[in-house]
């Protein structure tokens, strides 16, 4: 369960952030120039792929990630819980045997807590640990004892995935226009309409992959 939630959950979530980025231009370019920055090499002999080690100095590219899933949870409604004995959560009586949902897209644009909440801003993460965990209110992994044992896995997979493609490839979409952000139904959240992008392999690309 936990390898086929795990490759579900990374792939919405890549497939989110680059709908995201193909939005945003200008964070895109960011990103770009925050990998290139640090891939860049003293010779051309020296060139080589994106690896999981770098990703502790990819700081923009850490807050991409952190932002897709503070703004598109792919798991919204996270893992139904029930509650063993009665109990009262937020001025509410829960009897026992209840089934509690948190809904985390909600938290996560709670505007008491985040600034222009519907908003794509990466740099909102500037200055915190790598999860934005936001005193409890960003947690798109759960917390506490129930915490997704996939979290360190997950981070380092869509890090490494979508890093690589900035790397690697020039992307834009495919109707050549804005990306449809709608939301589809499900589990886990989809996009309403998958994404379709055309890509061309940058020159780096070029070197070590054909």
């Amino acid at each position: 369960m936990m390898v086929i939630g795990g490759t579900d959950t990374s792939a919405l979530t890549v497939e989110w952030a680059m709908s995201n980025l193909l939005n945003h231009p200008q964070v895109f370019e960011t990103t770009r120039q925050n990998i290139d920055t640090h891939m860049e090499p003293s010779s051309s002999s020296n060139r080589r792929l994106l690896k999981e080690d770098d990703l502790v100095n990819m700081n923009y590219l850490n807050y991409v990630v952190s932002e897709t899933l503070r703004l598109c949870p792919v798991a919204p409604l996270m893992v139904p819980h029930f509650s063993s004995s009665d109990c009262v959560i937020g001025g509410f009586n829960v009897p026992r045997d209840t089934i509690v949902l948190v809904n985390l897209w909600a938290i996560h644009r709670d505007p008491s807590v985040w600034d222009d909440p519907t908003s794509f801003k990466p740099e909102r993460f500037e200055g915190r640990d790598q999860l934005g965990q936001y005193n409890g209110k960003m947690m798109p992994f759960g917390l506490g004892r129930r915490v997704c044992p996939g979290l360190g896995l997950a981070n380092r997979v869509v890090g490494l995935v979508l890093g690589s493609m900035i790397q690697c490839f020039e992307w834009e979409s495919g109707s050549g226009g804005p990306v449809d952000m709608t939301e589809g139904p499900g589990l886990s959240m989809p996009k309403a309409e998958p994404l379709v992008v055309t890509c061309r392999p940058r020159e780096v690309a070029s070197e070590l992959l054909f």
